[in-house]
């Protein structure tokens, strides 16, 4: 079962892009970015159930519900670190939502993708946000 909505670990960095992407480089890495952000998500509601346990249980079981919170969040940071890497940016921990930095006209946008989506559909303006998506269909890479 996934954790609250609002959980996001503390002491995990976000991804931040390194590098601009076309539709097509960007569609290209989505079999290694596929596994890496289910493993995010997985690891995710791993971590949000374990801090729910932790914040509700005996003082006892602290110390080892600590230790392998601290260990899954370990793993969290090497799946994000692995995501920079790549080059894209993590947007939303619990649903897989990724964004590619692109260009359109000339500008920034962001290539946006969702973990189960089968490629990259839509795009958005930088400051828009995934509820400003558009068609990549419009999208005009070579101004």
């Amino acid at each position: 079962m996934a954790g609250p909505q609002f959980f996001t670990p503390r002491s995990v960095k976000p991804s931040s892009p390194r590098r601009h992407f076309t539709l097509q480089q960007a569609i290209s890495t989505l079999p290694l970015v596929s596994r890496v952000v289910n493993d995010i998500v997985i690891t995710h509601g791993k971590a949000a159930k374990l801090q729910s346990t932790l914040e509700h249980s005996a003082a006892k079981d602290q110390p080892s519900l600590q230790r392998d919170l601290d260990a899954t969040m370990s793993l969290l940071e090497d799946y994000v670190d692995e995501l920079t890497e790549i080059g894209c940016d993590l947007k939303d921990y619990e649903q897989g939502l990724i964004d590619f930095t692109g260009r359109h006209h000339g500008r920034d946008v962001c290539l946006c993708w969702k973990l189960g989506e089968p490629t990259i559909g839509h795009w958005h303006e930088v400051d828009a946000g995934a509820a400003g998506r558009q068609p990549v269909s419009i999208l005009v890479e070579n101004e």
